[in-house]
């Protein structure tokens, strides 16, 4: 497996182990990671704190974003495409997006490669947190 999808996993259990949403990010530059986040919209009571928003404000004002790859866990939702298209993030890499399909049209419309790797190790991370915590979940994801 990708080294920095391995990190994203465990930046994913870490927010599972918080008592959080497991989704995990990372941002990569020149092959080395710069930034990373786990959703801690639970643990900081903060709706903003999705973990590629929490990775991206970890890595600090960087100056250009064109040169980095945002890896995430989970398919982005729309507050966090828009993220990387603001601040032109040309490639994002997923862990799955079965369980929720997220924004990746929004995101190639604006130019942004995305690949979805399909790991089944993301996916049943997701399921059986959305089976067990349906509430959270549904808050998150806005429904």
């Amino acid at each position: 497996m990708d080294k920095f999808m391995q990190s994203a996993i465990e930046e994913a259990k870490k927010g599972f182990e918080e008592g959080g949403i497991p989704i995990g990010s990372v941002l990569v530059r020149n092959e080395e990671i710069i930034g990373r986040g786990h959703n801690r919209r639970v643990q900081k009571n903060d709706p903003l704190a999705h973990a590629e928003i929490d990775c991206i404000r970890n890595a600090g004002r960087i100056g250009r974003y064109d040169d980095t790859i945002l890896y995430s866990t989970l398919m982005p939702c729309y507050l966090c495409a828009g993220a990387a298209v603001q601040f032109g993030i040309k490639k994002v890499i997923v862990g799955e997006s079965e369980n929720f399909e997220g924004a990746s049209d929004f995101m190639r419309e604006h130019g942004i490669s995305v690949i979805d790797l399909d790991l089944e190790e993301c996916k049943e991370m997701m399921q059986r947190f959305i089976l067990e915590n349906p509430e959270i979940w549904n808050e998150d994801i806005g429904e």
